[in-house]
């Protein structure tokens, strides 16, 4: 398997520039321990415009097989944490692309690749992740859109979450996430069928994280799934049973499911 490697400083200020889109206001200094998942502000990878796909995202065909899908989707991921990744101080992201298939769906035919990421600093592991994404065809104008499963209705605590489309670019910025459907409204609606600007699935799993530690203190694993699109003038209900965690939509609807 080829390995792709990437080092970069965990700059305090990016960290801090997270804190402050999500509204809290803890000062990040050097030394300190970031949140779970705050590595995806870090170890971008930047490409030139010819090198981009019609999405913004880089083009498939290096680490990423061409399958001849042009949607992207992240499907989901698992994360098992070590400990903590400190702020100021220089960490390497170890990268392969672990699995990779295709096959026909209900709804044509999808690309499943596995990518996983090992974090590193001062030669000890951080954390290794396990990031999901789903390649499928052009939406069909005309096809009927599959119905979403409705979220469990047991939560014991819940978290309601407004978005914006100022927090969906911040987000695109800090993370160096070039895909249209988080900003560009007319490519979302008329190229990939939305509603609206798509909130970030890994953004929503950042805010589940948060909750799953405010609640239950320190996290050694999690993991999600997203199962239906959240459109950006949507408030969704960060919810949670035990080490259960969901996303809801305002009509009830299950967005993302997830275990702590």
């Amino acid at each position: 398997m080829t390995e792709q490697r990437k080092q970069d400083m965990i700059d305090p200020a990016r960290a801090a520039a997270f804190r402050v889109a999500l509204g809290q206001k803890e000062a990040v200094k050097t030394g300190d321990p970031l949140p779970p998942f705050f590595h995806q502000l870090y170890f971008w990878e930047p490409e030139p415009p010819v090198s981009l796909g019609r999405d913004g995202h880089p083009r498939v065909g290096g680490l990423i097989p061409d399958m001849g899908l042009p949607r992207r989707m992240w499907a989901g991921g698992r994360l098992a944490f070590e400990r903590p990744l400190l702020a100021g101080i220089a960490a390497e992201k170890r990268t392969i692309c672990e699995n990779q298939n295709r096959k026909d769906g209900r709804s044509g035919p999808l690309g499943f690749v596995t990518l996983r990421h090992e974090i590193w600093q001062d030669g000890a592991l951080c954390l290794t992740e396990w990031q999901d994404l789903v390649y499928r065809e052009d939406a069909t104008p005309d096809a009927p859109k599959p119905r979403p499963p409705m979220a469990r209705t047991d939560a014991e605590t819940i978290t309601a979450v407004d978005f914006t489309s100022t927090l969906l670019f911040r987000y695109s910025a800090l993370t160096f996430n070039g895909h249209r459907i988080h900003y560009d409204l007319d490519y979302a609606r008329d190229v990939e069928g939305y509603g609206g600007l798509v909130v970030h699935g890994p953004l929503l799993a950042q805010l589940l994280m948060l909750k799953a530690e405010d609640d239950l203190g320190p996290l050694t694993t999690f993991s999600f799934r997203a199962t239906s699109p959240l459109m950006h003038f949507e408030t969704a209900s960060l919810c949670r049973n035990g080490r259960d965690l969901w996303v809801a939509g305002p009509d009830g609807r299950q967005c993302m499911v997830a275990k702590a």
